[in-house]
């Protein structure tokens, strides 16, 4: 565990300090918690604000790519004067000056198979805020080897959903290939560019996966594993359904999963 947080810490953190389970042991969880985001755009953005502002001491920022003007409407990290720039750089530059308290480490590269689980290493859990499936498959890979939750959020249209892996659990917390089966996976999807996506959902999701995370560093409330959200955004509904472990699911039916 971290020192005691310093007094202006602890007047930046009061509001949220005094919340029931969190206190200043549940503080000092998040200050010595390394959460890695992947992705610095629509969920992105809101993922890494609450993050930061809340108090997790490392902040791991993954993306390979550069802001571009048809980004603004929903990746609210960047502005107008980030276009060209790199995508970590610009996230990390707002968190900087939004929290001094964070540390704040880029990774300005595509996360792929080969420096997943390098990356994972390095950190205590992944929020995936990624747009594409062959990212997907490559942390969900990593975080399974390594028994680390993979707080997974996904939107297109005026549609999201937000769940949680943590199959190393045991029963009743299935993993990522009983949720998205590798032939799914596989089909080609349209992209946000083709269908479109609206900001406000992105939010929606985003704020749910920050809360996933907080939750588990400060080791408080219940997480999403075993159940997943979706939301519709035109319909103003949320929606739980129960995630089941599959029988044919290839990753369960090989993998050793029981609690540490």
């Amino acid at each position: 565990m971290t020192d005691d947080l310093h007094s202006d810490e602890q007047r930046y953190y009061q509001r949220q300090m005094i919340l029931p389970g969190w206190g200043m042991e549940g503080q000092r969880r998040l200050k010595a918690g390394r959460v890695l985001v992947v992705g610095a755009g629509g969920l992105g953005a809101p993922v890494l604000q609450y993050l930061a502002a809340a108090g997790v001491g490392t902040v791991g920022i993954a993306d390979g790519d550069f802001v571009e003007l048809s980004n603004l409407h929903r990746q609210v990290i960047h502005t107008i004067d980030d276009i060209d720039r790199a995508k970590v750089d610009s996230a990390a530059d707002k968190l900087r000056r939004q929290n001094p308290h964070v540390a704040v480490v880029t990774h300005a590269f595509p996360v792929t198979a080969e420096n997943a689980a390098d990356l994972v290493a390095a950190y205590d859990l992944v929020a995936d805020c990624t747009d594409n499936f062959a990212t997907r498959d490559a942390l969900q890979a990593a975080c399974l080897t390594a028994r680390k939750p993979l707080v997974s959020g996904a939107a297109q249209m005026t549609d999201g959903t937000v769940t949680t892996f943590t199959p190393y659990r045991g029963a009743g917390h299935p993993c990522y290939r009983c949720l998205y089966p590798a032939a799914l996976s596989a089909t080609l999807t349209p992209s946000c560019s083709e269908i479109g996506v609206a900001g406000p959902v992105l939010a929606v999701i985003g704020g749910f996966q920050a809360m996933e995370v907080i939750k588990i560093l400060i080791g408080d409330g219940d997480t999403l594993s075993g159940r997943i959200l979706i939301v519709d955004g035109m319909a103003a509904r949320v929606t739980e359904v129960a995630i089941e472990k599959r029988a044919d699911c290839p990753v369960c039916a090989v993998a050793s999963f029981s609690p540490r």
